[in-house]
């Protein structure tokens, strides 16, 4: 529910300014409507975002009310998800650039299919993600209000962070995609800010959070099983 008591419902407003935002930002930049990869982009993430808020506001109305609010945020994370969406707009450009205005990059077929998989794939795993979380705010922060508890089900059996790991495969997905090694040469800034995010976060969350020291006993992993 939000603030007024109403269960939230998609924003299709918002999507399709996402939608011509994002396209402007690439298609611009790119100089010609006639790049598949931009395409295939683009309605991956409309696609995906809607289905995402459509499964929220069916199964975890508050949840998705919960996402569209910054308030509690802590002042550092604020500094980082400040920073984080500049990249991002600056990156998608930077790409649209590289793979199609003056071609500087070429990336085989096959690996701009494997790109399209992991953008796929990251969605998935934000699904599984909230389907577990019902406290997967987009904000560091405590929802004491909503009775907030640790999760160590799911995907979170595996990685402490399973919304960082699908941020992840997103970053390597969309460079392979659009056709950009430019744009996959700045993934590892994108994964930096991620990994300081993910151990902020733990510091807080072991401080304030009951049950979350525990837990991080007993799953090794932040991001990628296996390796950090």
């Amino acid at each position: 529910m939000d603030q007024n008591g109403n269960s939230p419902r998609i924003n299709l407003r918002r999507a399709a300014f996402t939608c011509v935002g994002l396209g402007s930002l690439l298609f611009l930049a790119a100089g010609t409507m006639r790049w598949a990869g931009g395409w295939v982009f683009l309605a991956e993430i409309t696609i995906g975002g809607l289905i995402t808020e459509a499964w929220l506001a069916r199964h975890d109305p508050g949840l998705l009310a919960e996402r569209r609010t910054a308030r509690g945020q802590a002042g550092w994370d604020r500094v980082i998800t400040s920073i984080m969406p500049l990249l991002w707009l600056t990156w998608l450009p930077l790409m649209a650039l590289d793979a199609m205005r003056y071609q500087t990059s070429f990336i085989p077929f096959w690996l701009q299919c494997a790109g399209a998989v992991m953008i796929a794939a990251s969605f998935y795993i934000v699904y599984r993600t909230y389907r577990e979380n019902s406290y997967a705010a987009p904000v560091v922060k405590i929802q004491r209000e909503r009775g907030h508890a640790a999760v160590t089900t799911g995907p979170y059996a595996y990685v402490r962070h399973p919304i960082y790991a699908s941020g992840l495969l997103t970053y390597l997905g969309t460079p392979l995609l659009l056709g950009s090694w430019w744009g996959l040469a700045i993934v590892p800034v994108m994964m930096a800010l991620l990994g300081l995010r993910s151990m902020m976060e733990e510091r807080m969350l072991t401080a304030e959070l009951d049950g979350y020291a525990e837990y991080l006993t007993r799953v090794r992993y932040r991001l990628v099983p296996m390796v950090w």
